[in-house]
């Protein structure tokens, strides 16, 4: 079993831009995004088949549906009269225009490679760069709203699963380390956001002065000792703690197959403590990529979206069932 199984998910590159000459979403007219909207556009149409969508079109249940699923951020909803997105046939490239930024591509790959979004990427960037006018300054690199993003403009980060680091109580640590090093730990949803269900994003904090194969380079170091550690403390609970990890893991797939309500944030809680009993062996999940989706298509905005509902109480009922016969089919115990 590869070292980085069951702990790095996921690894996502993003770029920021901004067309030179036009003001930033604070005092972004609307004459000006949708000119962004269409010059972007222009240039997605050659590359793969794009899902393009105005948010002002969605709903914005639509739209927190999107951002459960990591589609977008909280800052393109809350500019959804101007903004859009684009989002590649298989769901992992998205270029959100007129959101903090004017242009903010991003690319998410299962696992542990950052290289393999970031070529992926850079074709579609290069495209942009060479037909948009891009705020560029040979002393600060690209021009951003933010001043964290200037430099390069990239965002590298990697999506962890860690319970071991923090049955351990080393999370506290793992922030301080993360810091000292110029790196951020982040929640499952980004900056903003706490971490649920032991998923921790760490990524870059800053890309002034730094090329992006450098920040590449930086960010995987760190991830490999992070995973290394990981795996240690995995290892040492099967020794120590083998009875008490098992029997939470069972439990867990119990309340989740029949239970009659199930709030979000516990269904995020106990899918992980399958997860983690399945990394064990305990537990055996039949499709990797079906299971981690059970997590956004658990959330509140998603349900409403597949079901229709009104009400907190008949979320939850409509959670547990869906849950239940989706880990019924996915899960099995060993």
């Amino acid at each position: 079993m590869e070292i980085f199984d069951h702990i790095a998910i996921s690894s996502r590159i993003r770029l920021a831009r901004n067309v030179r000459g036009i003001k930033f979403f604070a005092k972004l007219d609307s004459d000006s995004a949708e000119e962004i909207i269409i010059q972007v556009k222009g240039v997605l149409e050659r590359f793969d088949l794009f899902n393009f969508m105005r948010l002002r079109n969605l709903s914005l249940n639509e739209c927190h549906a999107l951002f459960e699923q990591h589609l977008i951020s909280r800052e393109v909803i809350a500019n959804k009269d101007i903004s859009s997105v684009a989002i590649s046939e298989d769901g992992n490239v998205i270029i959100m225009m007129n959101e903090e930024d004017h242009i903010r591509e991003q690319c998410i790959e299962k696992g542990f490679n950052l290289l393999k979004p970031y070529k992926r990427l850079k074709k579609i960037d290069e495209d942009i760069i060479k037909n948009l006018d891009i705020a560029f300054d040979e002393r600060w690199g690209f021009i951003t709203a933010s001043p964290s993003n200037l430099g390069s403009g990239m965002r590298a980060s990697v999506m962890l699963f860690l319970p071991a680091m923090e049955r351990a109580g080393k999370i506290n640590n793992l922030f301080d380390e993360m810091g000292r090093l110029g790196l951020t730990i982040r929640g499952i949803y980004g900056e903003g956001s706490r971490a649920i269900g032991s998923y921790y994003q760490i990524s870059n904090q800053n890309s002034l002065g730094k090329s992006e194969e450098e920040i590449i380079d930086e960010v995987s170091e760190q991830i490999y000792e992070i995973c290394k550690e990981e795996a240690k403390l995995r290892s040492e609970y099967m020794l120590s703690d083998r009875a008490a990890i098992h029997d939470e893991a069972l439990r867990a797939y119990g309340l989740l197959t029949n239970c009659y309500q199930l709030e979000e944030e516990e269904m995020m809680t106990l899918l992980s403590q399958v997860y983690f009993g399945a990394s064990l062996g305990f537990l055996e999940i039949l499709d990797e990529e079906k299971f981690q989706k059970l997590y956004h298509e658990g959330g509140s905005a998603n349900l409403k979206e597949i079901f229709g509902f009104s009400g907190e109480k008949k979320e939850n009922i409509v959670r547990a069932e869906y849950i239940s016969n989706k880990v019924l089919s996915l899960v099995r115990r060993r």
